[in-house]
């Protein structure tokens, strides 16, 4: 069995997280999804647990980070060309989410990034494949 991973990330909405993603291209695991919680999935073994706040809290004794003055994390995600990292962004700036940082061009790697409905920081990156070892 390869191995999986599974993001955990409190939300505030669950309905509007989900439509958020929806709008993005991403689709949800219906087996892990209910009141609580949607499996956003992200590839074939990535896949990211949208909790909302008070279901979230019952997996940890820290208080959830306040996005609005800090970062807990920079989930990155990949795109075929530097085009499709334009293309994720504009789509997640229409469908609401906030300029993250300005876009990165290093000639064999292109990213930019944006803050989700939650404040969670996501990067869609481009590299060129020759430079991968």
């Amino acid at each position: 069995m390869n191995t999986k991973i599974f993001v955990n990330l409190p939300v505030k909405d669950l309905n509007r997280t989900k439509e958020f993603f929806s709008q993005l291209g991403f689709g949800f695991n219906a087996q892990f999804t209910d009141e609580n919680a949607a499996c956003l999935v992200i590839g074939e073994d990535i896949y990211v647990m949208m909790l909302l706040e008070e279901f979230f809290k019952g997996f940890t004794q820290k208080p959830i980070t306040d996005t609005e003055q800090s970062n807990e994390s920079i989930i990155a995600l990949t795109a075929e060309t530097r085009e499709a990292v334009d293309a994720m962004y504009d789509k997640a700036i229409a469908a609401g989410a906030k300029h993250g940082y300005d876009p990165s061009d290093l000639g064999f790697m292109y990213s930019r990034s944006f803050a989700d409905l939650d404040g969670h920081l996501w990067e869609t990156f481009w590299m060129d494949p020759a430079h991968i070892h």
